[in-house]
């Protein structure tokens, strides 16, 4: 697929098809019950049942439209900003990253994340080389997948091609589980996988002193737009460590209202959000969550930590690529949380005692 048009995939907002349209929503119902009667399952796609109707079958003309306003005809306060931006290579400590006795979170660059106890290593939506152009790379890794510590499982939370890199994920291959949403296992096995693990929302496995769940989000994939979205699934991870911790990791999302029945359900330690191509809200909104919104969630989902991911490395939204830390650091202040945000930048690691 051409880079225009793979660009395009990445952002298209929400949803599916006419048959999505048709299907019963599950209002009323838990999130857990929602996942358990598969209401997120339709005739040869899936169905976002936290989006609106009319979001659910938004079709590809409909989407270009609203791409060409966004991209020719829209006003964007934030460009004089981006002579700001600066390109700054990732270099990691990997002591710190390996320590053993404790769980530990390293920040890779974009939605890509470490978590490693005990020797056992978990990488979440690895993007190791950059993207095709013309998306430039403003946080390039020094270093190269040789040299990184053993990685037992990867963790894909959808397929948009900002988390589902095929080159990445060739530098796993040889000894990592690749955990997948349904429908990208047969992609990732023709790239040379494994053992390949596709998830649907609710499915657990256990890697080492990790149990590994699979949850809803509010969302949605596409790599191509002539097959159309969502004919694989897309999802959040929940971590939980034998030594007691909790993890959850949003992936890709819009703001729905079922934060806090996770939370209700597990006690969370550390939320990992990711924050970034939240602006214009009125094209983003749809697929991706903002600070006020992240800051909503987190106090949902009762946790004790905050972290936000999926900044500055590509510019995909309007606001410069270092702008999602200083607005979630400004709207954690204003909720009285900033004892809870965790500043994490590039390559640095985060001990989770």
């Amino acid at each position: 697929m051409g880079v225009s048009m793979q660009v395009m995939a990445d952002r298209m907002p929400g949803a599916g098809t006419a048959e999505a349209s048709k299907a019963k929503r599950g209002d009323g119902l838990s999130l857990w019950a929602m996942a358990e009667r598969k209401t997120h399952h339709g005739p040869g796609r899936f169905i976002n049942p936290f989006a609106p109707l009319d979001r659910r079958s938004i079709r590809l003309y409909s989407f270009l439209e609203r791409y060409v306003r966004w991209k020719l005809l829209s006003d964007n306060p934030f460009r004089p900003a981006y002579a700001n931006e600066k390109v700054e290579p990732v270099h990691i400590d990997w002591k710190k990253a390996i320590a053993r006795n404790s769980i530990s979170i390293t920040y890779l660059n974009h939605a890509s994340v470490l978590v490693r106890e005990g020797g056992v290593g978990l990488l979440v939506d690895p993007v190791l080389f950059g993207l095709s152009p013309p998306l430039k790379n403003f946080s390039p890794l020094a270093f190269t997948p040789e040299t990184m510590p053993a990685i037992d499982a990867v963790l894909i939370t959808h397929g948009h091609y900002d988390h589902l890199d095929l080159k990445s994920l060739k530098a796993f291959h040889s000894r990592a589980r690749i955990l997948c949403p349904l429908g990208y296992g047969t992609l990732i096995r023709k790239n040379g996988a494994r053992r390949v693990d596709e998830l649907d929302w609710l499915d657990t496995v256990k890697i080492g002193p990790f149990e590994i769940t699979f949850l809803p989000s509010n969302h949605w994939t596409m790599r191509n737009p002539i097959t159309g979205p969502n004919t694989a699934l897309w999802g959040s991870y929940l971590i939980r460590s034998s030594s007691g911790r909790t993890i959850y990791l949003s992936g890709d999302t819009a703001y729905f209202d079922r934060f806090a029945e996770i939370g209700q359900r597990y006690p969370i330690d550390l939320a990992i959000f990711n924050l970034g191509a939240y602006e214009p809200r009125w094209f983003m909104q749809p697929s991706h969550i903002n600070p006020e919104e992240t800051v909503k969630a987190f106090k949902e989902l009762r946790a004790k930590k905050l972290m936000v991911v999926h900044w500055g490395t590509f510019r995909l939204g309007d606001e410069p690529v270092y702008l999602p830390p200083l607005d979630i650091r400004r709207e954690m202040d204003t909720a009285g949380l900033s004892n809870s945000l965790i500043p994490l930048k590039h390559g640095q690691t985060y001990i989770l005692e």
